[in-house]
């Protein structure tokens, strides 16, 4: 088992920057890569970031590429999302997974979900 913590959710003026952490805990060498997903109200859940088990690979979706960056503090076990010039279409609930395996598309295969950090952008 894995439990995934998120924190840093909060509201923010566009523009703006926030940081969302991720604490794992439990058999996290279960997992070969870890990512972020977001889900806006009425809209299906989508990938954000991915980040491999080294940390050597990463993926952002186009929507996010050049402002988010994705990281992992190892020693840890805490997974990052770093967001700068939020836009009000950023507004969602971001979750944290943890994933079976790595691929083009970032991180599939999901086993582990957090409960969710709201992100709120008003322009």
């Amino acid at each position: 088992q894995v439990q995934l913590e998120e924190s840093g959710g909060g509201s923010v003026q566009a523009g703006g920057s926030l940081r969302l952490s991720c604490a794992a805990s439990g058999y996290t060498y279960s997992s070969n890569c870890m990512g972020w997903f977001r889900q806006a109200p009425g809209k299906e859940r989508e990938r954000v970031a991915g980040i491999s088990r080294g940390g050597d690979s990463t993926y952002y979706a186009d929507s996010v590429k050049g402002r988010f960056t994705i990281s992992k503090d190892n020693a840890k076990d805490t997974l990052y999302l770093e967001m700068n010039s939020l836009k009000p279409e950023d507004t969602a609930m971001y979750y944290c997974a943890a994933g079976r395996r790595w691929f083009l598309s970032g991180c599939i295969d999901i086993n582990y979900w957090g409960q969710g950090a709201q992100v709120t952008v008003s322009s």
